[in-house]
C-alpha cells in the first residue's frame, strides 16, 4: 500500500474518531510488546473481535501486507536489524461499523550486549599514581544498544565508590567510555577498581550484567622524614632518631661531618655532632640535625644483703652518669631512708633510682632479716557439729620461713596441709575422736614456739580409743575367772603415750594389762581401761561386767492372808525372791493357770547382806539381796481352783546365758467366791396356769458358796427349797443368798381355761357324722357296679399269682360266679 493511501485512511479515522463515531480501536495485539535481540525472528498476531468491518492490515516497511478483509492478521520477520521499525496494525470500518479508521502499534525493543568490557586510566602507566592527585579511570563498553537501560557500577575492593545511569534515548548500538575521578592517598597503595555493566530491559525482557577485570594501582609518594628529639641514648642508632617511609622505598644515606656514616651501628658517649640525612625515592629531601648522645646513670650495687635482726646495716652503692644522677631509695611506692639498725620490719625489697636530666635507672635490692618466729596467730579454740566440717590455722612470721608440725590424736578424716608458710588442718565428717587439743609448733635455726587450741564435738560423747577384750563380761557367781585385756584401737597406736593399764577402784592399784575377776566377792570393782594418748586428757572407758546369782527361793503368798478371794474384787499377791544378784537385771513372771500376767508395781528391797549397806538401792547395789514385788489382781468365776505361780528371771542381755536364770515358785490354789445368779433361761418370767391344774415353779442358782434358795409365795409366806408347787395365779418370788450377795426373781403365774375336753367332744361328734354319710354313700355306689352272686365251693387260701395285680378288692378265696 502506498504512503499516500495509507495517509488517507489514517486522516479518516482521525475525523471519525474526533467526531464521537467510536471512542476506541477495537484491535488487540499478541504479544503488545516484544523484547529481542538484534538478528533474531519476530511475530505478533493484530485480531479483531468485531464482525462488522472492512478489513485489517500492517503498515510496516518490512514485512507489511496491505488491507485484508481476515478478522487476524500476523507480522513477521525472520532476521530483524532495523533498530527503528515501528509496525503498526491498522482496522477499516465499513458501512455498518460504528467505529473509524484506527490502529494499534506494539512496543519492539531491539538489543545487543558486550561479552566483557574494559576498564583502565589514560593518565597513569601500569597503574601507578602520585599521592592527591586527581585520575580518570575508564570504563570501556562497546557495541550496547539501548543505552537508556544500562546502569554502570564502580567498585573499589568490594565497596560500591559509584553508580551511573545513562539516559541516551538512541535505540542503535553505541560505544561508552563512562569515567571515575579518583585522588588516591597513601592508603590506597595496591588497592583494585573495577567497573559492572547492568542492563535492565524489563519484565518481558532478560536482564544482563558483565564485569571487568580488576584492576590495581600503584600510589608513589615521599619521602617522608619525620625524627624526634635529637638525644640519643648510648647504644641507639640512628635509625632510631628518624623514621623514613615513602613509595617506592627511598635510599637513605646518613653523614657526619660531610662523611657517609652507618646509620645501624649504635652511637656511644662521644658520637655526638652535626648530622645529615638525605632520602632519595620518588623525590629526595635532606634534612640537618644536630645529635646528642647521653648516657646513664650506671650503678654498682649489692643485689641482695642478708643479716640477723639488730645489728647494723652494712650496703653500698655507687651510681655514675651524665648529668651526675640523684639517687633515691624507695620501698613499696614510698621514698624512704635506709635504716641504720636492722628490725624484722625493715625487710623486703627496696628500689634504688638513680636519675638525671637525661635520664634514669633504677634497680632493686632485697633485704634479708633472720628471725625467730613470732606467736602463732590464728590459732583458736573451734566448735563442730558432729559429721560437719571444720578447719584450724596456724601462722607465724619468721625468717627464714618456720616450718611447722602438729601434736593431736591423728584420725583418718584430718588433712594436713602447709602452704604460704601457713598450716591447716582440715577434719572432715567429724567424730568424738576429733575432740581434744591441738598443738601447732612453729620452729626455723633460730628458734621455735608453739600454741594449743581446742576442738568440741557438739553432738558426739567424749570417747577413748581403747577397745575391750572381751568388751562385755556376763559371769555367774563362784563361776571359772575368765581375764580381760586393755589394748588401744587399731588405729590409735601412733598416738599412745602410754600403753593402756586397768584401774580397779575396789581392788589393787597396780597398772596392769589384763584384769581377772573374784566370782565370789567383785559384784561391783568397776574396772576401767585407761589410756594416755596425744591431743587428749587421761580418758577410761569402763568394762561392761556383770557378775550374777541365781535367787535361792522364790515363793508366793496372799497380802494380809486376805482369805478367800471374792469376784471382781481387787486383791494382792507378793513374790519373795532371795539372794539374786544383781535385783536391778531381775524381771518377775506371774502365771494364774494359762494366763501370763505382768505387774506394774516397783520393785521392793526386803533385806541386804553383810557386804552391803543396810539402806541399799536396787537400782544401784550390784551384790545379792532379798526382794518382792507385788500384784494387784481382780479375777472371775472361771479362776476358781486355778494354780498361781511366779517366776523371778535374769535379764542379762544378749552375752548373758541364753535362754535367761530364771527359778519358779510353788503354786498355790485360789478359791474365788461369788454371789449367786439364778438361771432365767429354764425358768421365765411368766407362766400360764389352766384352771384346776397345779404348777410347778423350779428356780435354779449357781454361787459359791453354793447359795441357799426360797419361794415367797403370793401370800408373802417363805418357802424354803428351789420347787414351788402353784395352782392359782399371782407373782412369786425366788432368792438365792450366799455369804457374797443375794439376787431375786419374779415370776408371775395367770390363769387360763381349759377348752381342750369342749374341743375333743366337738371333734368326735363331727367324726361320727361324716362317717355316717360316707357310709350311706358307699353303699349305694356297692349295690350298683359291685354286687354279684358267688358260690363258695370247696374254698380254700391260695397265694397271688405273681402276674396277676391285686389291689384292695382282691379276695384269697377261689369263688365261682354264678351268674
Amino acid at each position: 500500500m502506498s504512503g499516500r493511501k495509507s495517509f488517507v485512511w489514517l486522516f479518516v479515522g482521525f475525523l471519525l474518531t474526533a467526531t464521537g463515531v467510536h471512542a476506541s480501536c477495537p484491535i488487540e495485539l499478541s504479544p503488545p510488546s516484544v523484547v529481542l535481540k538484534y538478528g533474531d525472528s519476530v511475530s505478533i498476531n493484530c485480531s479483531t473481535s468485531e464482525t462488522k468491518f472492512a478489513g485489517i492490515g500492517w503498515e510496516v516497511p518490512i514485512g507489511g501486507t496491505g488491507l485484508e478483509e481476515v478478522n487476524h492478521l500476523t507480522w513477521a520477520v525472520e532476521n530483524l536489524t532495523d533498530w527503528n521499525i515501528s509496525p503498526q496494525c491498522f482496522i477499516n470500518p465499513s458501512s455498518e461499523s460504528q467505529f473509524g479508521q484506527c490502529f494499534s502499534e506494539p512496543k519492539i525493543v531491539l538489543y545487543t550486549f558486550p561479552e566483557d568490557i574494559s576498564i583502565g586510566s589514560i593518565d597513569v602507566f601500569d597503574g601507578a599514581m602520585t599521592e592527591n592527585k586527581n585520575f580518570e579511570i575508564t570504563c570501556g563498553i562497546n557495541n550496547i544498544a539501548p543505552v537508556q537501560n544500562l546502569n554502570v557500577i564502580w567498585y573499589k575492593g568490594d565497596t560500591i565508590v559509584h553508580t551511573e545511569s545513562l539516559n541516551n534515548a538512541q535505540k542503535s548500538p553505541v560505544n561508552l567510555s563512562p569515567v571515575y575521578n579518583f585522588e588516591p592517598t597513601r592508603k590506597d597503595d595496591g588497592v583494585t577498581f573495577r567497573c559492572e555493566a547492568h542492563m535492565d530491559l524489563g519484565p518481558e525482557g532478560p536482564q544482563f550484567n558483565v564485569s571487568s577485570q580488576e584492576y590495581k594501582i600503584k600510589v608513589y609518594f615521599g619521602p617522608d622524614v619525620e625524627c624526634s628529639a635529637p638525644e640519643l641514648l648510648e647504644g641507639d642508632t640512628l635509625e632510631k632518631l628518624c623514621s623514613v617511609t615513602g613509595n617506592p622505598d627511598p635510599v637513605v644515606i646518613w653523614l657526619k661531618d660531610g662523611q657517609v656514616t652507618d646509620r645501624t651501628i649504635p652511637l656511644m658517649r662521644g658520637d655526638e655532632g652535626n648530622y645529615t640525612i638525605n632520602a632519595e625515592g620518588y623525590s629526595s629531601i635532606t634534612k640537618e640535625l644536630q645529635v646528642y648522645v647521653l648516657y646513664g646513670p650506671e650503678l654498682t650495687f649489692q643485689s641482695s644483703y642478708t643479716a640477723p635482726e639488730n645489728t647494723p646495716l652494712n650496703l653500698t652503692c655507687n651510681a655514675v652518669g651524665y648529668p651526675e644522677p640523684e639517687i633515691i631509695w624507695s620501698k613499696e611506692g614510698e621514698e624512704v631512708e635506709l635504716p641504720q639498725i636492722l628490725t624484722r620490719h625493715d625487710a623486703g625489697q627496696y628500689m634504688i633510682t638513680a636519675s638525671n636530666s637525661r635520664s634514669s635507672v633504677n634497680h632493686t635490692v632485697e633485704i634479708t632479716v633472720l628471725y625467730s618466729p613470732s606467736p602463732i596467730l590464728e590459732l583458736e579454740d573451734s566448735e563442730v557439729d558432729v559429721g560437719s566440717t571444720v578447719g584450724l590455722k596456724c601462722s607465724s612470721m619468721g625468717n627464714p620461713r618456720p616450718k611447722y608440725s602438729w601434736t593431736y590424736f591423728r584420725t583418718a578424716n584430718v588433712m594436713e596441709t602447709n602452704e604460704d608458710g601457713v598450716s591447716r588442718l582440715l577434719i572432715r565428717n567429724a567424730t568424738a575422736y576429733n575432740m581434744g587439743s591441738y598443738t601447732c609448733h612453729a620452729w626455723n635455726d633460730r628458734g621455735n614456739v608453739s600454741q594449743t587450741a581446742r576442738v568440741t564435738v557438739r553432738g558426739a560423747d567424749r570417747v577413748c580409743p581403747v577397745v575391750i577384750t572381751p568388751d562385755r563380761m556376763v559371769i555367774q557367781y563362784r563361776d571359772s575367772t575368765p581375764s580381760v585385756k586393755c589394748q588401744p584401737i587399731p588405729t590409735a597406736s601412733r598416738n599412745v603415750k602410754e600403753i593402756p593399764y586397768w584401774e580397779v577402784p575396789q581392788g589393787n592399784s597396780t597398772k596392769m594389762v589384763t584384769w581377772e575377776p573374784d566370782t565370789q566377792n567383785d559384784w561391783d570393782p568397776r574396772p576401767a581401761c585407761t589410756g594416755m594418748f596425744d591431743g587428749m586428757e587421761k580418758c577410761q572407758k569402763l568394762l561392761d561386767y556383770t557378775l550374777y546369782k541365781k535367787p535361792d527361793s522364790v515363793s508366793i503368798l496372799l497380802v494380809d492372808d486376805a482369805g478367800p478371794v471374792v469376784e471382781a474384787v481387787d486383791f494382792q499377791l507378793q513374790c519373795d525372791i532371795t539372794n539374786v544378784a544383781p535385783a536391778r537385771n531381775l524381771a518377775v513372771r506371774w502365771y494364774i493357770g494359762n494366763e501370763n500376767f505382768t505387774s506394774n508395781e516397783t520393785m521392793q528391797v526386803t533385806g541386804c547382806f553383810p557386804w552391803n549397806n543396810i539402806d541399799c538401792d536396787l537400782n544401784v547395789t550390784r551384790s545379792p539381796m532379798n526382794v518382792s514385788q507385788t500384784l494387784n489382781v481382780r479375777l472371775n468365776r472361771t479362776h476358781n481352783g486355778a494354780e498361781i505361780k511366779c517366776e523371778a528371771v535374769l535379764e542379762l542381755g544378749e552375752n548373758g546365758p541364753n535362754p535367761p536364770p530364771s527359778e519358779m515358785s510353788s503354786p498355790i490354789n485360789i478359791t474365788v467366791f461369788y454371789k449367786p445368779s439364778i438361771n432365767t433361761t429354764d425358768l421365765p418370767d411368766t407362766v400360764p396356769l389352766f384352771r384346776g391344774y397345779v404348777e410347778d415353779l423350779v428356780c435354779i442358782a449357781d454361787g459359791n458358796p453354793p447359795p441357799e434358795i426360797q419361794w415367797l409365795n403370793s401370800q408373802d409366806n417363805l418357802v424354803p427349797g428351789n420347787i414351788l408347787k402353784v395352782n392359782e395365779a399371782g407373782v412369786y418370788n425366788c432368792s438365792a443368798r450366799n455369804k457374797v450377795g443375794s439376787v431375786s426373781y419374779a415370776v408371775k403365774v395367770i390363769l387360763k381355761e381349759d377348752y381342750l375336753p369342749l374341743i375333743a367332744g366337738f371333734v368326735a361328734v363331727a367324726v361320727v357324722a361324716i362317717s355316717i354319710v360316707f357310709l350311706f354313700i358307699y353303699s349305694i355306689y356297692y349295690k350298683n357296679t359291685k354286687m354279684r352272686r358267688y358260690n363258695l365251693k370247696n374254698a380254700k387260701l391260695s397265694t397271688h399269682n405273681g402276674n396277676v395285680a391285686h389291689n384292695g378288692w382282691d379276695m384269697q378265696f377261689p369263688m365261682t360266679k354264678l351268674s
